[in-house]
């Protein structure tokens, strides 16, 4: 580039200045790093200060290469400024000087501009200052991730096992890895814990970085939880990021096994299900458990052996074993299970009893129970007594019948049992109901009812008073016998219940008299236009007869009241007409015909005008006749 008119001149008082010996003093200075986020823009600050001003001053922007030479990458003179070409910065950084202070920014700055910059301050004199500043930049990496050994570890290899490896991407600077066992971090201490890692960089420049943990596993550790923390480098500051967490199985033989009864909770009696659980302090992949009973051995799946509808030999012990095939070693832990039954009630004497009027009537009942029982006894569901024995000093024929007896365990809902005892009181029959009962009826045919207790059960024989005996049909009751004998009637007559055992007998009288049924009827007078009724009447009805026709009677005694009111309404109306015969006045009537009408004229002594009616009905005036 040709220099201006002035350059003779500048050229001239440098030369002037070295004659005489006066140079200018010049001074830079600069950071010793600057530092900044990928991506983001940097700015370096050139401070400089030069008694010639700033006329003549040349800024120059170098980095220094991997082999310690300069590459130029911006040149700023008095009278011209431009990026150098065919750098690394050429299409990202421009300059800025604002009085003594020149900053270059580089945009987009990545991993590979992590470079040493210097800036060069040069004047009309051959004297020149320098200064220099390392440029870092900086990239967060990924979150780590984390895998943890798929396998369980047991506690008896020798070697230390893989317990998971740790792995980060893409950071900058390269980030640490520091592995944690329930918060406390784990160090390189071979050959307890074993810590590897490996760095890889990635065709940007990152850095990525993975890390394995293998350590000697303990029981201890199966609950252990494990981690790794990742530390990276921001500009000014350190930041820490943690994985996930993971645990692993580790496997150890037990040392103690354990056997329970899981259901029911409480007591246990015949027929409940039976759940019995069986564990151990131990985590072995290659183990069988077995439950052993009375000589009997039981598979186990899931640590739990059920057993339905259990009965008293169902107690005992129960042993739980463990056994690890690999080493064939077992252990073993048991239990005692009770099993609470109630044996059916007994009732002694057994089903029946027969006592004698008026004497003591005892029973009683037991249960083998193996706890505490309860016994009551009752009689058409209600409770007579409290206790093993049933006792009544003096029966009474009310005494009879069916006795229940009930035993209950107390402590446990749903152990009942129960049994039945039919009392017998001997005694002579009794007949319910009075001793002479009277009937009326309208049937020619009655049917008669007689009820009687006693025991043995009393034999029941029907006759009329002229010594006829009826044939009946008799059944036993639970407390005696009942007859029903069914016979026509044509008079009145008397008939005998006769009820008999073997300490006596009873009877009853039946007095049965018939009715002969009446029709009503109904009477019109026409004088007084009335109607008369006669008085119907209705039979007494005895509990002991059926009547068949009852409602046919009352049926035709309204269907005839209702006749009779038609009756009398009908005559009620002729009479108020004049139509029937004996009603005071008279008519007259006259006819005149003509061919176009008929008038008919009536006249009575009460009226003085005649009205004359035309065949459509229509009044007319006399002089129209």
């Amino acid at each position: 580039m040709a220099l201006p008119d002035t350059a003779p001149l500048l050229v001239g008082l440098l030369l002037l200045f070295h004659a005489f010996g006066a140079w200018a003093i010049v001074e830079v200075t600069m950071e010793d790093k600057v530092e900044v986020m990928a991506g983001e823009t940097a700015q370096i600050t050139c401070m400089f200060t030069t008694d010639e001003g700033l006329g003549g001053t040349t800024i120059q922007w170098f980095y220094v290469l991997p082999n310690k030479e300069r590459q130029r990458i911006y040149n700023k003179e008095p009278m011209h400024e431009a990026a150098e070409q065919n750098t690394l910065f050429t299409h990202r950084i421009s300059l800025n000087v604002n009085g003594t202070a020149a900053v270059l920014a580089i945009r987009d700055v990545g991993v590979r501009d992590n470079l040493e910059f210097i800036c060069v301050i040069k004047t009309l004199t051959p004297e020149e200052a320098e200064g220099r500043t390392q440029l870092q930049v900086f990239k967060s990496p990924t979150f780590p991730t984390i895998e943890a050994v798929e396998t369980g570890i047991s506690v008896n290899e020798e070697a230390p096992s893989k317990i998971g490896s740790c792995r980060v991407k893409n950071g900058y600077p390269k980030p640490n890895i520091t592995w944690y066992r329930n918060n406390m971090p784990l160090r390189n201490t071979p050959p307890e814990v074993v810590v590897t890692s490996s760095t890889t960089i990635e065709s940007s420049g990152l850095f990525s970085v993975q890390s394995e943990l293998t350590m000697k596993v303990k029981k201890e550790h199966k609950d252990a939880v494990f981690y790794c923390e990742v530390i990276y480098f921001v500009p000014g500051a350190t930041k820490m990021t943690e994985s996930q967490h993971i645990n692993i199985t580790v496997y150890y033989l037990p040392t103690e096994v354990n056997i329970w009864v899981e259901s029911p909770k409480g007591k246990i009696k015949e027929g409940d299900t039976l759940e019995l659980r069986c564990d151990n302090n131990g985590n072995y992949p290659s183990s069988i458990t077995t439950i052993k009973h009375q000589n009997s051995e039981y598979s186990v799946e899931n640590k739990t052996m059920v057993r339905t509808n259990v009965k008293r030999l169902d107690g005992g012990v129960y042993e739980c074993t463990f056994e690890e095939t690999d080493n064939f070693d077992e252990i073993s832990g048991s239990t005692k299970v009770s099993v609470n039954y109630l044996e059916s009630a007994v009732i002694t004497p057994k089903d029946s009893i027969a006592v004698m009027e008026g004497e003591e009537l005892k029973a009683s009942c037991n249960a083998l129970s193996s706890l505490q029982t309860s016994t009551t006894w009752f009689k058409n569901e209600k409770l007579v007594s409290k206790g093993n024995t049933l006792s009544v000093k003096s029966a009474t024929l009310e005494t009879a019948g069916m006795y229940k007896c009930v035993v209950t365990v107390p402590e446990m809902e749903g152990m009942k049992t129960s049994s039945t005892l039919q009392v017998n009181v001997k005694g002579s029959p009794q007949i319910l109901g009075p001793d002479v009962q009277e009937v009326e009826t309208y049937e020619t045919t009655v049917n008669l009812t007689c009820s009687a207790t006693g025991f043995p059960a009393p034999t029941i024989m029907w006759t009329t008073s002229d010594g006829k005996n009826l044939n009946a049909l008799q059944t036993e009751t639970e407390d005696g016998a009942q007859s029903v004998v069914t016979f026509k009637i044509t008079s009145n007559v008397k008939v005998f219940c006769n009820a008999s055992n073997d300490f006596g007998s009873k009877v009853v009288e039946f007095n049965i008299k018939t009715i002969v049924h009446t029709t009503p009827t109904a009477t019109t007078t026409t004088s007084t236009n009335t109607i008369t009724d006669d008085t119907v009447q209705t039979p007494t009805k005895s509990p002991n007869i059926k009547k068949e026709s009852k409602g046919f009677v009352i049926a035709i005694i309204i269907i005839a009241i209702f006749l009779l009111a038609i009756l009398g309404s009908v005559l009620y109306f002729l009479y108020k007409k004049g139509r029937i015969c004996g009603r005071s006045g008279k008519q007259d009537f006259k006819r005149k015909s003509s061919k176009d009408n008929i008038v008919v004229e009536m006249k009575s002594d009460n009226t003085e005008e005649a009205i004359l009616l035309g065949v459509n009905g229509e009044k007319q005036q006399p002089n129209d006749q």
